[in-house]
């Protein structure tokens, strides 16, 4: 009866080895900042915990000397965490003990590969539901070298952050990617990615590959790729429009119109200058058509009509929130992005991923694995089910994560 207590000692061993491997296979998760690795001091590490952080806050230059004094806002974002996931695994005293390491090694690896996956394609969700700006249309695919540049070009000049800049292609995306560049006359690089056939480095920015980025459904504009006419619009209090009312759907009294976190860009060339994102700092106009996102999902009206709530809350009027060149009017016309698969950019570290350790199972063997460096953390405890000679073992995992959206950019692929 010692080797099974022998086998329970070395939980602690089985369980660091096992929160390396979940932190290797899966880009999101290795590459988030984990900087409230501490976050389960203020309350052991109960599913729902929130905390809030700051960010930057937002001014805007006046004319001459004679100064008109501004309001500090403090703008704040929240980190939950609010998901769960386990594995348990059954296992005979007998095969426990004739078959020790290929349980505890072989069994806990497939067990971590299968909770990595589903915490990765979790985290891997931020890519539809974050960003209000994209690049790609959904029907041409994103395959070479200058598209990413351009991609790059866009995101930095609306006014990201510069500095730490990542970005999440499809895995199946990236061999044609490479295949372009590779008849490029780029001897240093092409030499690095055609013996690793990855993309590395480019552009100041690091690329990275998984086959987890997710699918979003379009609701049946986007489905039908049909020019939608803005009516009128919903604005707040503060002038900024939340709302934006359309005509043109393709089906009267659709409820499936719009579905949450589809995205719409405005057309130029209809109804006076085209319209720009202005830059977040400096309030200057970029060279980003306005974009945005569906926060919810909306039916079309008897009359071919939807009104779609949006993020970010648009414009026009002189102020530190302004981030649009000209107002928005009747006639205006934007295109919904079709069903597609979506990477993304992100810079300047805002991309937040908390894993708070859960908390012992005494009297059961356990251990919490916590990587000092990043803030990850994995459980592992086992123990018998009375009566039954069975062993049972459980792998578990909570986490929360949140991106800063105007330091992030979905890149769409098609499907």
């Amino acid at each position: 009866m010692t080797l099974p207590n022998n086998i329970l000692q070395n939980v602690q061993t089985y369980n660091k080895a096992d929160l390396a491997y979940l932190q290797n296979l899966s880009c999101f998760i290795h590459t988030a900042n984990k900087k409230y690795k501490d976050f389960e001091k203020a309350n052991p590490a109960n599913l729902g915990d929130t905390i809030t952080f700051d960010k930057p806050p937002r001014f805007v230059a006046a004319d001459g000397l004679n100064v008109n004094f501004q309001g500090v806002e403090q703008r704040v974002q929240s980190l939950t965490v609010d998901k769960a996931k386990n594995i348990g695994i059954n296992i005979s005293a007998q095969q426990l003990i004739f078959n020790v390491e290929d349980y505890m090694s072989l069994f806990g690896k497939g067990a971590i590969e299968e909770l990595a996956a589903v915490v990765e394609s979790d985290i891997a969700g931020l890519c539809v539901s974050a960003p209000y700006r994209f690049y790609g249309n959904g029907v041409t695919p994103i395959n070479s070298f200058g598209q990413l540049a351009k991609a790059l070009a866009l995101f930095r000049n609306y006014g990201a952050a510069p500095y730490m800049t990542r970005g999440y292609l499809l895995d199946i995306a990236v061999p044609d990617i490479v295949s372009n560049g590779l008849n490029q006359f780029a001897q240093n690089r092409n030499n690095d990615i055609a013996n690793s056939w990855e993309l590395g480095p480019f552009s100041r920015c690091d690329w990275y590959e998984s086959n987890l980025l997710p699918v979003h459904t379009a609701g049946s504009e986007g489905q039908a790729a049909v020019t939608l006419t803005v009516v009128s619009v919903t604005q707040d209090s503060d002038g900024a429009i939340t709302a934006i009312t359309f005509s043109g759907c393709s089906a009267a009294s659709d409820a499936d119109s719009v579905k949450e976190n589809d995205k719409f860009q405005f057309q130029d060339g209809v109804s006076g200058p085209n319209i720009r994102y202005l830059t977040f700092v400096g309030h200057k106009t970029s060279a980003n058509p306005v974009q945005f996102r569906a926060t919810a999902d909306a039916a079309s009206t008897a009359g071919s009509q939807v009104t779609v709530t949006i993020d970010p809350p648009l414009q026009a009027a002189f102020g530190k929130n302004q981030n649009i060149s000209r107002q928005i009017v009747a006639g205006m016309q934007v295109k919904v992005l079709p069903s597609h698969r979506a990477g993304m950019i992100q810079s300047g570290d805002q991309f937040y991923v908390a894993m708070p350790p859960l908390p012992s199972t005494d009297p059961f063997a356990s251990s919490v694995a916590v990587d000092p460096e990043t803030g990850a953390s994995l459980r592992m405890y086992t123990g018998a089910q009375f009566g039954q000679n069975l062993y049972g073992t459980v792998h578990d995992v909570i986490w929360g994560k949140t991106i800063v959206n105007n330091n992030c950019m979905s890149l769409i692929f098609p499907l």
